[in-house]
């Protein structure tokens, strides 16, 4: 079975006078048709930048160096940079913006969700309008994308969806602006959205909401999801397979209940073990020592060697090769086969 979206080798670098400073290291994710998937880890891992990467909005500073993302069916390559070269029946248009080119993937087929709602918004637009716009960008008219817009707030069920249809951004909560961002990424139906933090602003209750919605839109519409966060316990939840970031690498992948259960890498360990629970209520937290590496810091070798209390030499000479960790898991570790023990 193909994958509905694949990357491989990703890397992605910061632009440094003549050279890079690499945020993103050669991952490799896939993602099949209706799937929920977790990419978890420490702010600044490069899971945003891996998100931007997919959707192509990469700001200056930063560009693919090597790596391919593949969305199927049919495989049409989606970063600027080829490799290998585009088949001599590729579509049309393929190399331009998603949005707007002759395939119109982004949007419509790919969506995002971002993390900041009041920023991505825009101030100056009713709440339908903006909705029903991703829909006109992609050849409806007017009147049908308002139409299909009040639609899509009654079925979402939004409070008062025709009141909905006509407010203002800085007239909703934190919590509804981000429920808004969620009907403009789900308006088109795509098969795969991309969501990014999409409920680290805000409270438990609105958490709840939001997810509820993004199941409902994976329930719904088939809509696979990316979803990226740094809260593993509301991750585990939610998705069906996890993938755990650090420092520009995905270090371990695996079921979400084998990964918890018994995790390969000491990274996730030790992410797992700073989990809130009841049960610790009154202890202090976990916690991991010292810092993940800048942009700047990254070296050669396990980039968790320097944290890791089961380092050895190996750990800070190479980069360890990925190797099966049991049901189903894979760890970047060499120690991952005897389970971290």
């Amino acid at each position: 079975m193909k994958h509905l979206l694949e990357v491989r080798g990703l890397s992605v670098g910061i632009k440094r006078g003549q050279g890079h400073l690499m945020a993103v290291n050669g991952i490799d994710i896939t993602i099949n048709a209706g799937e929920i998937v977790a990419l978890a880890g420490e702010s600044g891992c490069g899971k945003t930048l891996t998100a931007l990467s997919i959707m192509r909005l990469l700001p200056p500073a930063a560009e693919i160096t090597a790596g391919t993302i593949l969305f199927t069916p049919p495989s049409i390559p989606l970063n600027a940079k080829l490799d290998p070269p585009p088949p001599a029946n590729a579509p049309p248009g393929f190399e331009r913006e998603l949005c707007g080119s002759s395939l119109g993937l982004r949007g419509k087929e790919i969506a995002m969700v971002y993390q900041e709602p009041g920023q991505s918004l825009n101030p100056l637009m009713r709440v339908g309008p903006q909705i029903a716009e991703a829909l006109e960008l992609h050849g409806a008219d007017k009147k049908t994308a308002a139409a299909e817009t009040l639609d899509m707030l009654k079925r979402l069920a939004f409070p008062q969806p025709e009141k909905m249809f006509s407010a203002w951004p800085h007239q909703l909560s934190g919590g509804m602006r981000q429920r808004v961002m969620i009907a403009i990424a789900a308006i088109c139906r795509p098969r795969l959205l991309i969501a990014d933090e999409p409920t680290s602003s805000l409270d438990t209750e609105n958490q709840r909401h939001i997810l509820a919605l993004l199941r409902q839109i994976n329930a719904e519409f088939g809509t696979a999801i990316l979803f990226i966060s740094h809260d593993l316990g509301l991750a585990r939840d939610f998705c069906s397979r996890f993938m755990v970031m650090y420092a520009g690498h995905i270090i371990e992948e695996g079921p979400c209940d084998e990964l918890f259960s018994a995790p390969a890498h000491p990274y996730t360990a030790a992410l797992i073990a700073s989990i809130p629970r009841r049960e610790n209520r009154g202890r202090p937290l976990a916690s991991i020592p010292g810092s993940a590496p800048s942009i700047e810091e990254r070296l050669t070798g396990c980039p968790f060697a320097p944290r890791c209390p089961k380092a050895k030499e190996p750990c800070t000479a190479e980069l360890p090769p990925w190797a099966g960790a049991g049901a189903g898991k894979m760890a970047r570790c060499f120690f991952a086969e005897a389970g971290n023990d």
